[in-house]
């Protein structure tokens, strides 16, 4: 009975781990790149365990430097490790295009819980607060991947149904919560840009002040739906107080 109490709770880092990442120690100090060759030298693909990875190419299209992602039955992360302390957390510029939606896909339900895109933004915090479950949570992914899960994890999406402006907790654990920014087919096949106040979003989601930034990902999945999605996104642009 233990032993199947543990492969479930396994099954369920992984899946957390899947829509969250994990944060190593400090890297570079903006997320920005102009170009294709920038976006492969700044960025680094995280794979995750138990997963098959969506393939993500940098790539130039005339004078926009992109991103492509091409999930099949996949997740995986396109990342950037940074450090902003809270007190410099500014605004956050994105931008991405996707041609269609996952047709059964439901960010509020664990089993379709896939997003043709996502800009997912981990953080530090006092971890001495998390839930007996989240630091176990937590432990186990340390135990497979080497590193701890972030103390929080706050994703802007792009949902099917959900109404922009909304906050949908994830859910497996309340430690990650997205907000959505787009929603339904009227804008699919666009280049939609997007510039966001992190610390004001952070506080709304999780009600509190948030803490040091740790990383930037892009993550394009289709892991729990077994379905195919393509999508680009182009430069990230952190703005600092």
């Amino acid at each position: 009975m233990k032993s199947r109490y543990w492969r479930c709770f396994a099954v369920v880092a992984v899946c957390v781990l899947a829509v969250s990442g994990c944060a190593l120690a400090p890297a570079n100090d903006h997320a920005r790149a102009d170009s294709a060759s920038e976006l492969a030298a700044a960025w680094r693909h995280y794979p995750l365990p138990g997963k098959r990875s969506t393939l993500y190419s940098p790539q130039q299209q005339g004078e926009r430097a992109v991103v492509q992602a091409l999930a099949d039955g996949s997740a995986s992360l396109w990342r950037q490790q940074l450090r902003v302390a809270p007190e410099d957390l500014g605004r956050l510029g994105f931008s991405w295009k996707v041609p269609e939606l996952i047709a059964d896909a439901n960010l509020t339900a664990r089993e379709t819980d896939d997003s043709p895109v996502r800009i997912v933004l981990a953080f530090d915090g006092d971890r001495s607060r998390l839930s007996a479950k989240s630091q176990a949570l937590s432990e186990l992914a340390r135990a497979l991947t080497g590193e701890e899960l972030p103390y929080a994890t706050l994703m802007y999406v792009w949902s099917n149904a959900q109404p922009v402006g909304s906050v949908v907790l994830n859910p497996r654990t309340d430690r990650i919560r997205k907000i959505v920014v787009e929603s339904g087919e009227a804008r699919l096949n666009q280049w939609l840009a997007y510039e966001r106040d992190v610390r004001a979003d952070y506080e709304r989601a999780f009600g509190e002040a948030p803490g040091a930034l740790l990383s930037v990902a892009l993550m394009t999945d289709a892991d729990n739906t077994q379905s195919r999605t393509l999508a680009w996104y182009g430069p990230v642009r952190w703005s600092p107080r």
